[in-house]
């Protein structure tokens, strides 16, 4: 069941549930805003559900809040850092900007982080070196949670890629895992009691299913478009820990500290001008977006939208209406913020 909470009073929760997990208040109150305005553009699954395992993460050592990024490496228009399995959130905001402050210099930047912890909704970064006028690409690898094409066991990481291009009524954004569901968009199908849309996975049987507990259960999530999305997850965790000089998805396996701790992430801004005018790549963009809104429709009176228009109209609605909350999670939340309960209390999901 779910229901609707005022976007203050969700960004409040959290901020009191994560001060009473150890975190400072400068910390508390950006993780914070970053997870409730995730779920107001409708990934749950990063947003307010991810706050209890995230707490867990602090309380068991795996999330070290005062670890902060080392510089390591420095060459141009790239740097190096470690994160000290700091809190991914804060790690990866300090890397994208780092990132921008370098394309600002030579057009181009990269940041690559090592040993950092879980990012969160990964678009969030992308999308803000998008609104800072750059195009910005971002991604991350992760322990092995979906099999490689031709296996039935876990064997890659379903690494998220990130690609986000400025435009003056909002950025064009794509952020997306390496399967054609996100293992937290299962829990969100899950926890409302929906089948998915189309087959997300297999059951213990190896049949394809619409069923999210059951692809759960089987731990086999499908590779968005089969072997191709297989192939994208190994070359991503690969780019990813050579970038950075950090670890692989199999190095993580090895370890098993729990979802991306050790992980490694990189981020890209580009500035646009390097090839015109900001107004001649307005115009582009503005050209293919309506080229884009304009073709036709499969159903009636439906409409087709690029990456990240519709993610826009959510935060709008939420915004107006009230952030969308699983009762559930929303108790369990509200309960570490008052101080009522212990994480250890809350089951792991």
């Amino acid at each position: 069941m779910s229901k609707k909470v005022p976007f203050a009073e969700v960004k409040e929760t959290i901020r009191r549930a994560l001060i009473n997990a150890g975190l400072q208040e400068e910390q508390a109150e950006i993780c914070a805003a970053i997870h409730a305005e995730s779920s107001a553009d409708g990934v749950e699954s990063h947003g307010l559900n991810r706050v209890p395992r995230f707490i867990d993460y602090v309380q068991k050592g795996w999330v070290d809040p005062k670890g902060q990024p080392e510089l390591i490496r420095a060459q141009g228009s790239v740097e190096v850092y470690d994160g000290h399995l700091g809190i991914g959130i804060t790690n990866a905001l300090f890397a994208s900007k780092r990132a921008v402050a370098l394309a600002q210099e030579h057009g181009i930047g990269m940041c690559a982080l090592r040993n950092t912890t879980h990012w969160m909704r990964g678009g969030t970064y992308a999308w803000k070196m998008a609104e800072a006028g750059f195009v910005g690409i971002s991604w991350i690898n992760t322990e092995s949670c979906m099999p490689l094409w031709g296996s039935d066991v876990r064997s890659v990481g379903n690494n998220p890629f990130c690609m986000a291009i400025p435009h003056k009524d909002g950025p064009v954004v794509l952020d997306m895992a390496m399967s054609q569901y996100a293992y937290g968009k299962l829990g969100v199908y899950r926890l409302a009691g929906k089948q998915l849309p189309f087959p997300g996975g297999y059951d213990r049987e190896g049949n394809l299913t619409c069923d999210p507990g059951a692809i759960e259960d089987s731990m086999r999530i499908l590779p968005m478009g089969y072997w191709k999305g297989s192939g994208m997850a190994i070359v991503l965790d690969l780019a990813a820990a050579i970038l950075s000089d950090g670890k692989s998805g199999s190095d993580m396996d090895a370890e098993g500290k729990g979802s991306c701790t050790g992980c490694s992430q990189i981020f890209i801004a580009i500035d646009p001008a390097i090839a015109e005018t900001k107004e001649e790549a307005e115009n582009i963009v503005s050209r293919r977006i309506a080229a884009a809104d304009g073709a036709h429709p499969i159903k009636e009176g439906s409409r087709v939208r690029v990456p990240g228009e519709g993610t826009l109209a959510r935060r709008k609605r939420s915004m107006e209406e009230g952030v969308t909350v699983d009762e559930t999670i929303w108790a369990q939340v509200q309960a570490l913020a008052e101080g009522k309960m212990d994480i250890t209390d809350i089951a792991s999901r």
